[in-house]
């Protein structure tokens, strides 16, 4: 189990953004992302400065947990103050943090401009290792594994219902394996930096150790079989 203290930022019913719990290095970064302290004779937290703006605030508490997690920190922020949290009318907490990362790989896709843009981002669906099919498939297959573990009818049941899912969705990634290499091939060829047009012409380039030109010949020198001046056969 982890021993990193937790760190919790949050905004009060009064409006004050605070944060509370960690350590040392905690408070440094915090003091980092623009919280200062705020004390009582028995105890002692952090606050964002006052009349910032909400937006602001947001956006200021949303840095200190995002340092806070580059470092290990368990964070829980506020879902009001996360400006990275993306929400849906069917979501308006954002809490279905997964599917909104789908949801924003489908936006981008919407808005790519080229081809080739467009098949990066069905790669990460479909890459065969790492793709998020391949994953969802684990996923499945590890859920079959925990329905089993019930070891009632209805565990059973569910199980089959799950490694149908993982085996649907390997088929599939096996199915679109090479579908961002077919989508990068509907636009126009990539043109080539002045770097690589250089490089080609040298690797392509005759040696001039290879005589691919025919040297000039010596002209004191007589090609063979051929009649010298003034004699005959």
């Amino acid at each position: 189990m982890s021993t990193t203290p937790h760190v919790v930022i949050t905004r009060e019913p009064t409006g004050n953004v605070i944060a509370e719990g960690g350590d040392k290095l905690a408070v440094t970064l915090l003091k980092r992302a623009g919280f200062v302290i705020e004390t009582t004779p028995l105890s002692f937290w952090y606050r964002l400065p006052w009349d910032m703006g909400e937006k602001r605030e947001n956006q200021m508490a949303s840095h200190a947990a995002r340092m806070l997690t580059a470092v290990g920190y368990q964070v829980e922020l506020d879902p009001g103050l996360d400006v990275t949290r993306i929400t849906t009318p069917t979501d308006p907490l954002g809490t279905r943090v997964y599917g909104q990362q789908i949801l924003s790989m489908t936006d981008q896709l919407n808005g790519a401009e080229t081809y080739a843009g467009a098949a990066d981002l069905i790669e990460h669906v479909v890459d065969p290792d790492d793709g998020v099919l391949v994953r969802l498939g684990e996923f499945f297959e590890a859920a079959a594994v925990q329905a089993n573990v019930a070891d009632t009818d209805d565990g059973w049941n569910l199980s089959h219902h799950f490694e149908d899912a993982a085996a649907t969705l390997t088929s599939l990634a096996e199915d679109l394996r090479d579908a961002g290499h077919q989508m990068q091939q509907l636009g126009p060829p990539r043109k080539r930096s002045w770097q690589e047009g250089v490089a080609t012409y040298y690797a392509t380039a005759p040696s001039p150790h290879t005589g691919a030109t025919p040297a000039a010949e010596d002209p004191s020198a007589t090609p063979p079989n051929t009649p010298r001046p003034g004699r005959s056969r």
